[in-house]
């Protein structure tokens, strides 16, 4: 009897012993993610899992959907008769640009120099290019890649506003600003 209860005794010590050592290895096994590979040198090293990868990729094309609708909603930089220097309104909206643009290296910019209807198609043209200069400048001072923007005039052939009055004039001299993913 006594040879039995010595026995049991080391079975439910056995018990308990393999319980602590299995609650306790679980409680400390770290969590690894992803999967093992050998390295080009032979030495093993962690790579993120498809799962992983997949999140990110999702998580990068979600980002640059919201860039690219905050890039549409870039605002226009009006002019004066006849004038390509900037107001201080459009030095305010170009360095909104320039932040957003800065943040978001990974877009390009056209700009687009526009006039009213007045002047001639050669003086409307080459004021459109100044605009469209003007704005680059300004983007370019305030640390924006030059090589992320390119400029275009169309003169008075896109008017914004098909008006011919003063307010429809002054809403059609504009610097216009179309932001796409760089290629």
């Amino acid at each position: 009897m006594k040879r039995r209860l010595t026995i049991m005794g080391t079975i439910f010590v056995l018990i308990l012993g393999l319980s602590v050592i299995f609650v306790t290895g679980c409680a400390k096994k770290e969590v690894v993610k992803g999967e093992m590979v050998a390295t080009e040198k032979g030495t093993a090293a962690i790579q993120p899992s498809e799962a992983e990868l997949q999140k990110e990729r999702e998580a990068a094309l979600k980002k640059k959907a919201l860039a690219e609708r905050e890039a549409s909603r870039f605002e226009d930089v009006n002019f004066d008769l006849d004038k390509f220097n900037l107001k201080p309104r459009g030095r305010e909206i170009l360095r909104q640009h320039a932040d957003w643009l800065l943040e978001y290296q990974d877009f390009s910019v056209v700009i687009e120099g526009h006039c009213d209807e007045r002047g001639t198609n050669e003086y409307n043209l080459a004021l459109g290019e100044r605009r469209a200069a003007s704005a680059m400048e300004y983007l370019v001072n305030l640390g924006v890649d030059k090589k992320r923007l390119t400029t275009i005039s169309y003169g008075e052939e896109l008017p914004l506003d098909p008006r011919h009055n003063e307010e429809g004039w002054a809403r059609n001299r504009r610097a216009h600003f179309v932001v796409t993913p760089k290629r």
